[in-house]
């Protein structure tokens, strides 16, 4: 899988997306990610990419030349989604990073500043996320979020079995884990982990599973049951966490 992220700092990108994870994925050739400096399509001297806002009021707006002409030489002769990464845009969450793994590639737009100028948005942007209700200085670390949680999805850079019961993989958050020692400070490890007996185990992390959404995002217990998700079992259980001691 691809992706080629248009900024104006492409020097931010360099360490988060060269270590651990990732960098491995890249060295195994199951991602290739690729910056590309909007100023480079910029016609004056000065490689100017943004300018002052029409109608006024503070701040500066990406220009439309130099970034309509990124996207165009960038894009190429394919059509892959072009994001842009602004706070107007729909919510990222666990379900569209799965569909966007679904693509061979991905076309990442970094606003910065006011914003990129409306006509770009207009005709060249196919799709805008978000990923949160709040406002960065610029769409660069949004696009970081976007290539860590897609990237980890394409097959072969984690294991399968590490995704499948992760946090928000079924709306359900992930159980608790615990390592060596087996009695930390005085706090000990489930007995049942050490059991190794896999069948109780599976029970009891699902049941954390369970006793943690409810505790911290029931609106997850209310997504999970609305699409079927819950089986008897795991509602009985639900109904206990409720009921008076």
């Amino acid at each position: 899988m691809k992706f080629d992220l248009l900024t104006l700092f492409p020097a931010m990108f360099t360490g988060p997306l060269t270590e651990s994870i990732l960098k491995r994925a890249q060295q195994a050739e199951h991602i290739t990610v690729q910056m590309h400096n909007i100023r480079d399509w910029a016609t004056d001297r000065h490689r100017t990419a943004d300018d002052a806002p029409y109608g006024g009021g503070a701040g500066m707006v990406m220009k439309a030349e130099p970034l309509a002409a990124a996207i165009r030489a960038v894009r190429g002769d394919e059509a892959p989604p072009v994001i842009l990464l602004s706070p107007d845009g729909e919510p990222f969450t666990q379900a569209l990073a799965h569909e966007l793994a679904t693509y061979p590639r991905l076309l990442l737009v970094c606003g910065h500043y006011e914003g990129v100028d409306e006509r770009v948005r207009e005709h060249l942007i196919t799709r805008e996320i978000s990923i949160g209700d709040y406002v960065l200085t610029g769409g660069e670390l949004a696009a970081m979020v976007i290539v860590d949680a897609v990237a980890r999805l394409v097959p072969g850079v984690i294991d399968a079995a590490s995704i499948t019961e992760e946090s928000h993989s079924d709306s359900l958050l992930e159980y608790p884990h615990y390592t060596r020692p087996a009695v930390w400070d005085g706090h000990a490890v489930p007995p049942v982990l050490l059991s190794g007996h896999h069948g109780e185990v599976a029970r009891w992390r699902r049941q954390e599973r369970l006793r943690r959404t409810w505790l911290r995002r029931p609106d997850l217990l209310e997504r999970a049951n609305a699409a079927g998700l819950l089986t008897d079992t795991d509602r009985a259980f639900l109904a206990s966490l409720q009921a008076p001691d």
